[in-house]
This record gives C-alpha cells, structure tokens and sequence, in this order.
C-alpha cells in the first residue's frame, strides 16, 4: 500500500505541475482579446437590441461559466491586435452548446451573421463538433466588434480562443491523436476484460466491461466525437447523450463495485443504501427522458459526487478494516479518478489554467482508473487463490496433528459404543419378551371375556393388569429417544470426515452430548430398563393366574347356523335374566356362514351381557323390559341386531365403547375390553357393526357378516 501512496502522491504532484502551467501543452500562441457578457433572461433580444445595451459586465477569466442556467447569453469580443488579421479564427471550444451565432457589429453600425464553421472542417476533416468562425480579412480590429450568442441546456461553461489557423489544426490534430490514444486503451481494456469474463466467469468482469464502455461513450458525447462518427447533431440521443451515459455508468460502476468489493458480506448495511443510490439513478434517467433537461443534470452531477464518495468509503473501510487486499487497488484507481475530476472542475471556474492537459484530464485519470481497475480485478482472483492455498495448507496440518487424537477417541467410543450396542441388545430382548407377553395376555384376556362366570374376577384382573402394562409402555417412548440419542452420536463418528477440519468436527460431536447431556441419558436408560423390566415381571405373573381359567378355541373357518349360535348364547345367560325382563327372538331363515365359531358366539355373548346389564342398571324400572334378537337376509349379507330397552348412552360414549379398556362400569364390574374385542372380531371377519343408541331409551347393535368373508 506504501507504493500505492507514493505513486498517487507522484501522479498528483504531475497532474498539478501540468495544470497550473499558465499553457500547458499548447501547440501556438493564442492572440489576445477582451470578452463581456450580457444576461438575455428570455433569450428574445435581437442583435440591434444588445448592441445599444449598457449592461455588459467585463469579464477577466478565459473560461466563461455561468453554471447551470437556461437563459441566452450575449458575449461581446474584441480583438485586442492592431495590425491587419489573416487566417485568424475564433473557437468556441465547447461542443456541448445547444446553439453558437456569430455577428460582427461594423464601425458603420452594419451586422453581418456567419455560419458556424464556415467551411473550415470540410477542409481540413476536423473530427471533433466544432464552433469555429473565420474573421473575415477585412475585419477591423480597432473598431469591429464580435458578439456571439450561446444557449445551453447542461453546464454553460464557455471557452473561447483565438488562433491562426494553422495552430489550431496542429490543437485538433494532438487532440485527435489523444482521443484515439485514449479509445485504444478503453478497447484494450474492454477486450481484455471481456475475455477474462468469458474465461473465469466472475459477473465483476461483465459490470466491469459495461462500464468500460459507457464511460468511453459519455466521454465522445463530451468532446463532440459522437456526432461526428455515431449519431446524428441535435438528435435525441445527442440531446441527451451526456446525461444518459453518464448516469448509466454511475449504475454500472456501483454494481461493479458491490460485486467486486462484495458488499454483501463485508458491509451489510452499506449494501442496502447503496441498492437505494442505483434506484435514484435509475429514477434520474426516467427525469431526463420526461423532459427535465437540466434537473437531470444537476442531480447527475449531485449522484457522482456521492457515489465517489460511497467508492471511497467501501474500498477504504474493506481494504484497512476487512482486509481485502484487492480492495488496494480499487481505492488507489478511484483516488486518480478523483482527483482528475477535482482539476478539470478547478479548469471550468477559472482556478487553474484552461489548456490542452486540463481538457483531457478526465480522459487521462479515467484510462489510469481504468487499468488500475484491471489490475484490481486480477488480484482478486490471485487473492482468493493464495486463500484457498492458504486454506488447504492449514486444514492439511490440522488434519495431521489431530488425527493421532482422533485415532484414540475412536478407540474410546468404540468400547462405549460395543457396551452400549450390548446393552440395547440385551434391552431389545427384554422388550421383545414382554411384548410376546403382552400379546399373550390379551389373548387370555379374550377368552376371559367368553368365561360369564368369570366376570368379576376379569374385571379385577384387567384392572391389575392395565398397571403394569402402562408402565411398561409409557417407558417405551423416552428409551426410544435416549436410544436415537445415542445413534445420533455414532452417526456422527462414523461420518468424521479426514479432509476436512477434524478438531472442528469433534467439538461439534462433543457440543452435541452436552446439548443432549450424555451423563442422564446413560442414567435414564438404566432408570427406564430398571421399570421395564419391572412391569414385565408384574405381567408374567398375571398371565400364569390367567392361564388357569382360559382355554383355546376352534381356529378353523367353517359355516355354522347363526340362530343356533344365538340360541345356546340365551341359554347360558339364561340364570342372568332378571323377572321383569322379556327376550323377543325373530330369528329370520339364514343360510349358514363362514366363520369361525367359537369367536362369533364370543360376540354375541359380550354384546347379551351386556344389554342384560343395561337393563338391570336402569334405576326406574318399567313393569316389562325387553331384549330383542333379530336376524334376516339381505343382499347376499346376514344382519344380526341385538336391541335392549336398557339406559342408553351419550354420543361421546357412543364413540368411545370400542376403545379399549373403555368402560363405564365400576372397577371390578367390567374390563372395558368386551366391545373392543367384540369390534376385532367382526373386523377379521370382514364385516361391520353399527350401534344406535339414546340415553333412557335403549342401544341396538346391528352386526352385518358377509357368508363367505374370504
């Protein structure tokens, strides 16, 4: 960075030893005259008019500027030269002029208007828009005067010289070449750039050649370049060329800028202000094409000034502060650009001498920017190629020094691992053991349910068995998720890349078993075990009381009289019936179905019992109850209903009853598992039961069974 300050402090010191010299680079001597200017508010004075005026001011300077202003002005010009002039031409070397007029006032009061140009660049091919007047041989320097009229639409900065001709060809022919000097950089540099572009495919590269571009077009719009060799004079584009070129390179530049300076990341901030300074631009161009000339301009002026300094301030704030290296080069490049802009400003108002280096300042500083800019871009790709070397080199040496720990922890959680992958095992086991238990005991449990003599005892039974069950599956859930836990830890280790940073990898595992506290969950597993196991005893002693009153039913299908079944199930709960209790049988002429028996006489046992029950619990008892039993036909399906005139139920009892362990009985009257099994039955079956019920009015059950389910 200390040679970039050197430099920029060398090219300063150039630039202010060139512009402060009273001629610069100058090619004749210019001959001497005296200028005064008159305001023409509404642009509608005649030459008469201004020739009787009083009020033309004086003006000492050589460069006339009268800022931003749409007004007409009027300047006066007289030759300071006694002798005869030849070949003499006055140059108004400003192409940027809405319109130029020339008059010469005679000592006789006469007026003659002149053409602009006058034929002078037909005959030398000048290439550059010019406002040249040829002072006709018999002008009269004592006591002939020169009035030009100008308007102007952007800055009204008019500077005006008086050569001999072959001066001011030998002025053009220099600028010419400077101007074609400075177009085959831009070139270089677009090509060159563009290749880049298309080669690493960085979208800078393209921000970077747009910009490259527009700022070479709104420099030809300046120097009157583009009118002669790209568009037409007093066109629209002409019109607003500078303007529109300018504001459009502002946009470019400042994407470029957050691209290449990643503003995104190094200033987050900054970042969204600066979207807001490219929609401002944007907005300024809508300005100048609705027909605001000179605001757009001015407001052109004011975003350049402000998105020098937003370049500066990123590139100074990312590159000391960041540390982007590249970033170096971006400040220095921007730092000649400003202060090129800051002399050939100083050149408009007079400050500084107004010649041929200070015209071409601009275009000086903008081809070192330019290159700079290039040089910028091809650091950055060095930049993140000597990170990326960099990075590879640190993660290969912490590769190195942490695999030997890596290899010793992985010995370590190895063993854990085994012990622990030994402690499932034996802990699946045990599940697996009560899980066959527990299938087990609600097979006893089912036939439980068809022993009616049994009911009381199968109420208690269910109640002592519905604890230890719960124990054991309410400690199911949380050992499922210590046990991922644990997985999650090896899963881990397993997926340890070596590549890559392996000490961060291990503080992530080490971070995680603190998140999941490894300590408790070792402790809740043997906690959990410890009650599963518990429950699991508790159940194997309930089973072998249960095994005492069980047996084992038909398990084959095959076709039996649903009536029949119906009948012996009334006879056995026949001691059951209370007086006052009426049993209705419409038995219809079925045919027989395939089914296995035992299990469908079970149905109808549960669902008798418990419409007897029904009935008997109905605390205002009528003088007749009844129990109907209904079968029919219909639709190749047999329907069995079982109707009581018991207390009914609620709708939300209504779509409990099938739940298991559901009950509305007192502990030791019922197991709430009667109708879930009733439910099972009828499914594995292939049929369906529906119930209608009305709390005070009675429940009907309605089974329908298809005669060959299969």
């Amino acid at each position: 960075m200390r040679i970039k300050i050197l430099l920029l402090f060398a090219l300063l010191f150039s630039f202010t030893n060139f512009a402060f010299a009273k001629d610069g680079i100058s090619f004749g001597k210019e001959i001497a005259y005296t200028a005064e200017t008159f305001k023409d508010t509404n642009g509608k004075l005649t030459i008469n008019e201004v020739m009787n005026t009083k009020n033309f001011i004086p003006n000492k300077n050589a460069v006339l500027n009268f800022g931003i202003d749409n007004s007409t002005y009027w300047i006066k010009i007289k030759i300071n030269k006694t002798e005869k002039l030849k070949d003499v031409l006055l140059f108004v070397d400003q192409a940027r002029l809405e319109s130029v007029n020339f008059f010469i006032a005679r000592n006789d009061n006469s007026i003659s208007k002149k053409l602009i140009n006058s034929g002078f660049t037909k005959k030398f091919s000048l290439s550059q828009k010019l406002f040249i007047y040829e002072i006709p041989a018999d002008f009269n320097a004592k006591n002939d005067v020169i009035y030009i009229q100008v308007r102007s639409k952007e800055l009204f900065v008019v500077p005006i010289h008086v050569y001999n001709e072959g001066s001011i060809i030998t002025t053009f022919l220099i600028r010419d070449m400077t101007f074609g000097f400075y177009t085959g950089i831009m070139v270089v540099m677009f090509l060159y750039n563009l290749f880049l572009f298309f080669s690493v495919r960085d979208r800078s590269y393209i921000y970077y050649v747009v910009y490259i571009c527009l700022v070479w077009l709104s420099q030809i719009s300046i120097q009157g370049y583009g009118v002669k060799y790209f568009w037409e004079d007093k066109s629209w584009l002409d019109d607003k060329s500078v303007i529109l070129f300018s504001l459009l390179a502002v946009i470019f530049t400042t994407i470029f800028t957050q691209s290449f300076l990643n503003t995104k990341v190094y200033t987050k901030k900054a970042h969204k202000y600066i979207n807001i300074y490219i929609v401002l631009a944007a907005l300024d161009i809508v300005v100048l094409f609705s027909g605001k000339h000179q605001v757009a301009f001015i407001f052109m002026q004011f975003l350049t000034f402000i998105g020098a300094i937003i370049a500066l301030s990123l590139a100074y704030y990312v590159y000391f502060k960041k540390n982007f290296n590249p970033a170096g080069y971006y400040l220095f490049a921007w730092s000649i650009l400003l202060i090129g802009a800051i002399l050939f400003i100083m050149k408009d108002y007079g400050i500084i001498p107004y010649n041929n280096f200070t015209i071409y300042l601009l275009q000086i500083t903008s081809s070192i920017e330019v290159m700079l800019l290039s040089f910028a871009l091809a650091d950055k790709i060095n930049f993140f190629k000597r990170e990326n070397e960099n990075a590879q080199a640190q993660a290969l040496n912490a590769s190195l020094e942490n695999q030997k720990l890596i290899k010793e922890q992985n010995i370590v959680l190895e063993k854990k691992v085994q012990e622990r992958t030994e402690e499932l095992q034996n802990t699946n086991s045990t599940l697996n053991v009560t899980l066959n238990n527990l299938k087990d005991t609600q097979s006893q449990l089912v036939d439980a349910e068809k022993m009616a003599a049994l009911g009381q005892l199968t109420a208690g039974i269910a109640h002592e068995i519905n604890n230890p069950i719960n124990f054991v599956t309410s400690n199911i859930k949380p050992l499922e998720l210590d046990i991922n836990d644990l997985k999650e830890i090896i899963t881990k280790y397993e997926e340890i890349d070596f590549d890559k940073d392996i000490k961060e990898q291990v503080e992530e595992i080490e971070a995680f078993k603190k998140q999941i506290d490894l300590n408790f969950v070792n402790n809740e597993i043997t906690s959990l075990l410890s009650g599963i196991s518990e429950g699991a005893k508790r159940t194997a002693e309930i089973i072998r009381s249960l095994r005492n009153f069980s047996r084992i039913d038909e398990t084959d299908m095959k076709p039996i009289d649903l009536n029949e079944g119906l009948q012996s199930t009334l006879v056995l709960v026949r001691n059951n019936l209370p007086d006052n209790l009426t049993v209705i049988k419409e038995y219809g002429n079925l045919p027989k179905v395939e089914c296995l028996p035992g299990k469908i006489n079970q149905v109808f046992m549960n669902l008798v019992s418990n419409a007897i029950q029904a009935i008997k619990t109905k605390e205002v008892q009528q003088e007749e109850e009844f129990l109907t039993i209904k079968t029919w036909y219909e639709d190749q399906q047999v329907k069995i209903s079982i109707k009581d005139t018991g207390i009914g139920m609620t709708e939300e009892t209504k779509h409990r009853i099938f739940e298991p362990f559901f009950t509305t009985k007192d502990i030791g009257e019922g197991t709430g598992l009667g109708l879930s099994i009733v439910f099972s039955i009828i499914e594995k079956h292939k049929g369906h039961i529906e119930v209608i019920s009305k709390l005070g009015e009675g429940t009907e059950f309605i089974i329908t069974l298809n005669i060959n389910p299969q």
